[in-house]
């Protein structure tokens, strides 16, 4: 099924509106879109990804340690949003792998797939993700957020083939009093507005099923709450990055409206490389299952004035931002930090680029992107950056 013949199927306002505002944020880079076909007769490998509006697929035959490492696992599902489609799309993969669309709050489709591949291991890394779109769609954020985990845990539990499960959430699950504490996994769950709080009650669905269900079954369950992520490929709006990116597309000055917020920024693949390693690891020995927070050092925890100034100073041009905030705007956390002193102890995990190196990679990424160069390529050549850094 084409994801135009998704789109038009599904009557929800909520889908609708989600797809409108991806498919305008791509027009603006004025790169091509191309129509996500079903796929289901293509494979590469042995990895599926599944999406909240739609699902695409991972290379497999990466020469770097993301597809070696999921390479060693029998059969893996990846469950991703929606806006991440566009990825898959500019990259050019589509026709070396097998993928599958459809909605994650649709069970009964769900379970046909779990049915059909019987992965072993699963990363769930659904949702609608936007906060300020969570006050415009609450009711499609929790269906999404909190429903969704629920029918993807209810495969898990009825299937009976996983045997590794992490639920990505982020770090905004955690009761934020705007205090200068760095936030531990032991730390109330309770987020403020309706997409951190979806996600505080996906941690506590995931949990509940853990002890009443999975544990029972041998299966490794842990859930990893990550910091502010950025990278090359994110088309969302009200996101700081993505609105970096718009604004200078249009030689106009950023708009930042809390440039005094402080966030723990990352790379998209630091999260990832150590979401492969808790996934790998607790395959192996349930024993690391667990609740992780993952971000940056702490003198990577930044104000978002502070990376838009790091943002402008790479994109050059002269760009510039001004400070402009908004009357009536909903409540968005002021600070927050996450401490990461567990999921170092127990992975020997640490951070691999600094929030500068980050915000370099994005910015390359995106130039190429807009000047019509690989995606592939750049792609590749980031991935093994990273890793050979690694070391």
């Amino acid at each position: 099924m084409k994801q135009e013949d998704y789109k038009n199927e599904k009557k929800d306002e909520a889908v609708r509106y989600a797809l409108d505002k991806m498919e305008a944020s791509a027009d603006e880079y004025k790169r091509p879109k191309k129509s996500s076909e079903n796929a289901e007769e293509k494979q590469s490998g042995n990895v599926l990804v599944r999406a909240a509006s739609a699902i695409f697929p991972v290379k497999t035959d990466s020469k770097g340690e993301v597809a070696r490492k999921l390479l060693l696992i029998v059969a893996v599902i990846v469950l991703v949003t929606a806006l991440i489609i566009l990825v898959s799309q500019l990259s050019d993969i589509d026709s070396s792998i097998k993928s599958y669309i459809g909605d994650i709050r649709d069970y009964e489709y769900l379970f046909s797939v779990f049915e059909k591949e019987k992965p072993e291991i699963v990363f769930h890394l659904a949702a609608q993700p936007i906060v300020r779109d969570s006050y415009k769609i609450p009711k499609y954020t929790y269906e999404t957020n909190v429903m969704g985990t629920v029918n993807l845990c209810e495969c898990i539990r009825n299937t009976g083939c996983v045997r590794s499960f992490l639920n990505v959430t982020t770090d905004k699950v955690y009761e934020n009093r705007d205090t200068d504490i760095a936030f531990t996994e032991d730390m109330p769950l309770d987020g403020f507005d309706p997409y951190s709080n979806s996600k505080s009650c996906s941690e506590l669905v995931t949990g509940s099923y853990k002890k009443s269900f999975l544990n029972g079954m041998g299966i490794a369950v842990s859930t990893a709450r990550a910091g502010n992520v950025i990278g090359g490929g994110d088309f969302a709006n009200d996101r700081l990055i993505p609105d970096c990116v718009r604004a200078a597309i249009k030689n106009e000055d950023i708009i930042i409206r809390n440039p005094y917020s402080i966030r723990p920024f990352q790379h998209v693949l630091e999260p990832l490389s150590v979401y492969l390693t808790i996934a790998e690891k607790q395959y192996i020995d349930r024993d690391l299952q667990g609740c992780y927070n993952v971000g940056p050092d702490e003198c990577d925890c930044r104000t978002t004035g502070d990376l838009a100034t790091m943002f402008c100073s790479c994109w050059g041009e002269d760009l510039k931002w001004k400070n402009i905030c908004e009357e009536n705007a909903p409540h968005e956390a002021t600070f927050l930090r996450l401490n990461t002193d567990k999921i170092k102890s127990v992975f020997g995990w640490k951070p691999v680029w600094n929030v500068e190196n980050a915000v370099e990679k994005t910015v390359e990424w995106t130039k190429v992107c807009r000047s019509g160069g690989s995606i592939p390529e750049i792609m590749e050549k980031q991935i093994e950056d990273f890793f050979e850094t690694e070391g």
